[in-house]
């Protein structure tokens, strides 16, 4: 690579590098500790009640399938 094209990659390099370092410092500048936690707390409520809702589905699959175990053995017992 000639000397050149080194030098426009590593100027490129540079602003590029600059432009990320603006970036993050205005990201970090918006991001407000109030926001978090007004998204923790309106996420906990939702997420504890998709959870409840999946606890729920599971207890009544294992009903069914103890269901479905007690059918199969009395349906093996008359085919003997």
């Amino acid at each position: 690579m000639d000397e050149k094209s080194f030098e426009l990659l590593a100027q490129m390099y540079n602003e590029i590098k600059e432009q990320l370092i603006q970036i993050n410092t205005k990201l970090d500048e918006k991001a407000d500790k109030s926001d978090i936690i007004r998204l923790e707390n309106e996420l906990n409520p939702k997420v504890e009640a998709l959870f409840d809702g999946y606890k729920q589905h599971t207890d009544i699959l294992e009903r069914i399938e103890n269901e479905v175990i007690k059918q199969d053995e009395i349906i093996m017992k008359r085919v003997k």
